[in-house]
C-alpha cells in the first residue's frame, strides 16, 4: 500500500483533484457496468473492524466486512446476513441469533458463532466512537458452531440494528492483533482491499470477492473510493466525469452538479446548526450556564442560515427529533425566534453582560458562507468567536473534547432510541463531554422499558427539556444529495448520510 499521495499519478492538470486520476470511471457502458469510482468526502480512519466508525466511512466497512444482520434502507427493517434468524427472550435481555455455516473470511478461515462472540467482545472493548452504542452487552458466547448468545444487562431498543452497523462487522480472527491489522482489512464481505493500488487518505482500491456468499448483491469488479477534502476539487471530479456517484455535503454546488449532468438525489436526513456539547462548562464556564445556551439559540436566525448557507435546501427546525418521531413537537419550532434584544438579556442575566468569547473549529468541509454570517450574528450580542482550522481532524478532535461546540451536521435517527442513544444519552457517541442530566436520566429509564404509552409520552417531554434547557442550536434539516451519473442507480438509506453499498447499481 502506498502511503504517499504524490505518486498517484505523475501529472494532475490545473484545478483537479489528485485522485481524479483513477481509471475506476472509463468511458463505455461495457466498462461502467463493471468498474464504479465514488467521491467521499473522509478517509477510513482504521480498518480494524472493532474500531470502525460508521456514517460517511460506512461504504469502507461494507466494502471488506459483513455484518450479523443488514438494514434496509428504511433504516430500520432488518434483514438475514451472517445471521439467519434471531429471537429475544421474554425480557429481552438474551438474543439468540442462528448463523451461516458456510461463510469463509478471504483468508480462507471459517466464520463460526466463536468467532462472531469474539469480534463483538473486541467491539465493545474497542475504542471505536460507536462502541457506547453495545454498552448494554454483558456477553457473548457460542453454544455452537452456529448458534450466538448475546447477553444484555437490561433491554437495548435499538441493540439489532447495531449489529447492522459497525458494531455487528465480522473480521478474521487470524487478523487479531496483527502489525498491519489498520491497513489490511481481513473480512468475508463482497470485496478485498487492493494494498497495491491504493493510496491511504486519497483512493481506495477494491476488487471482487470471487468466494463470496452473496454473490447477486456485488454488482461491479472493481469499486474504487476517492477521497475529496474539499467541495471544489469533488466538483472539478464530477465535471471531469472521473466519478460515477459521490456524497456531496456542499449544498451550494449541488445545482453546478446537475449542471454537469448528475442527478441530484436527496433526502433531510440531518440537521445542521451548533452542537452545544459542553453542558457542564468544563472548556467554557459560559457554556454551562443555561442562559447562555439560550443566548446562543436567540441570537442566531435560523431562516437566514438555511437560505444563506444551504442555498434554501433544507426545512427550518428548532428541535433535534424528525418530524416521523412520537417526540416532534411543531410548537417547539417557535421555541427560540431570532430575538438579538432576547440573547443580550439572556447573557446580562448570566452575568455576562460584558460579552464572552467562544472557541469554534471549523473544517475545509464545512461550507464557507457559514464563518462570516455566525460570527456577524453572534457578535452582534457580544459573544466573540474564534474559528480554529481543525483540517481534516475535525470529529477526532470533537470526540476528544478538544472543543465546547460546534457547527456540524447531525443524522436524525428514525428510530427515536438511536437518535437518544446517538447524541443524548450520557454514554452517547455525539454527547461528546459525556454529559449526564437526572431528569434526562430518568427519561431514558421510561423510553427504555416503559408501555408503549409511556414511551411515547417520555420522548415527548424529553424533546421539550432538550428544547428548553438549549442542549443544541439547530437552524435546519438540510437535504443531502447523493449524485449519481447516467449509468448508476441508487436507493438513498434513510438511517445513514451513505447509502448501503449493495444499493448502489448500474442502471438497468
Amino acid at each position: 500500500m502506498r502511503w504517499k499521495k504524490t505518486v498517484l499519478c505523475a501529472t494532475v492538470a490545473a484545478g483537479l483533484a489528485l485522485a481524479g486520476c483513477s481509471s475506476g470511471a472509463a468511458s463505455g457502458s461495457a466498462q461502467a457496468q463493471k468498474n464504479i469510482t465514488l467521491g467521499n468526502v473522509l478517509a477510513p480512519a482504521t480498518f480494524e473492524a472493532r474500531n470502525f466508525n460508521w456514517g460517511n466511512q460506512s461504504v469502507y466497512a461494507q466494502a471488506v466486512y459483513d455484518t450479523l444482520v443488514k438494514i434496509s434502507s428504511s433504516g430500520h427493517d432488518l434483514q438475514p446476513s451472517l445471521a439467519t434468524s434471531w429471537e429475544y427472550n421474554a425480557d429481552k435481555t438474551v438474543l439468540t441469533m442462528k448463523l451461516r455455516d458456510d461463510v469463509t473470511f478471504s483468508d480462507g478461515t471459517h466464520f463460526t458463532a466463536d468467532v462472531a462472540a469474539q469480534n463483538l467482545l473486541r467491539f465493545r472493548d474497542g475504542t471505536s466512537p460507536q462502541k457506547p452504542k453495545v454498552a448494554d452487552m454483558v456477553d457473548a458466547k457460542a453454544q455452537d458452531k452456529t448458534t450466538l448468545v448475546i447477553t444484555l444487562k437490561q433491554a437495548n431498543p435499538a441493540f439489532l440494528i447495531y449489529l447492522g452497523q459497525a458494531a455487528g462487522l465480522m473480521e478474521s480472527p487470524a487478523q487479531f492483533g496483527k502489525s498491519d491489522v489498520q491497513t489490511k482489512p481481513v473480512g468475508s464481505g463482497p470485496y478485498t482491499l487492493n494494498t497495491s493500488k491504493t493510496v491511504v487518505g486519497t483512493s481506495y482500491v477494491f476488487d471482487k470477492n470471487p468466494t463470496y456468499w452473496d454473490a447477486k448483491n456485488v454488482h461491479y469488479d472493481t469499486l474504487t473510493i476517492n477521497v475529496y477534502t474539499d467541495s471544489t476539487s469533488e466538483l472539478n471530479a464530477l465535471r471531469g466525469k472521473q466519478l460515477n456517484a459521490a456524497a456531496i455535503n456542499d449544498p451550494s454546488i449541488v445545482s453546478q452538479v446537475e449542471a454537469a449532468g448528475f442527478k441530484a438525489n436527496g433526502q433531510n436526513l440531518n440537521f445542521a446548526g451548533l452542537l452545544l456539547f459542553d453542558r457542564s462548562g468544563k472548556s467554557n464556564p459560559a457554556l454551562g450556564n443555561v442562559k447562555v445556551r439560550q443566548a446562543i439559540n436567540y441570537a442566531i436566525d435560523a431562516d437566514a442560515m438555511l437560505k444563506a448557507v444551504a442555498q434554501g435546501r433544507g426545512v427550518a427546525t428548532r428541535q433535534v427529533f424528525p418530524e416521523s418521531s412520537v417526540g416532534y413537537d411543531e410548537s417547539l419550532n417557535s421555541a427560540y425566534k431570532f430575538d438579538p434584544a432576547r440573547a443580550k438579556q439572556l447573557l446580562a442575566e448570566a452575568g455576562y453582560a460584558g460579552g464572552l468569547e467562544l472557541t469554534i473549529p471549523t473544517s475545509p468541509l464545512m461550507p464557507k458562507s457559514l464563518w462570516p454570517l455566525l460570527q456577524q450574528q453572534l457578535g452582534d450580542v457580544g459573544i466573540k468567536t474564534k474559528f480554529v482550522d481543525t483540517g481534516q481532524n475535525l470529529i477526532a478532535d470533537l470526540q476528544s473534547q478538544k472543543y465546547g461546540l460546534s457547527y456540524f451536521t447531525l443524522q436524525r435517527d428514525a428510530n427515536d432510541w438511536m437518535l437518544i442513544s446517538n447524541m443524548i444519552a450520557p454514554n452517547g457517541t455525539w454527547n461528546t463531554f459525556k454529559y449526564s442530566d437526572p431528569t434526562v436520566t430518568a427519561l431514558l429509564g421510561k423510553i427504555r422499558a416503559g408501555s408503549d404509552a409511556d414511551k411515547t409520552a417520555a420522548v415527548k417531554e424529553l424533546n421539550k427539556y432538550i428544547v428548553d434547557q438549549a442542549w443544541f442550536d439547530p437552524w435546519y434539516s438540510q437535504t443531502n444529495y447523493f449524485a449519481t451519473d447516467g449509468k448508476t442507480a441508487v436507493d438513498l438509506n434513510q438511517g445513514n448520510a451513505w447509502p448501503n453499498l449493495w444499493d448502489i447499481k448500474p442502471k438497468a
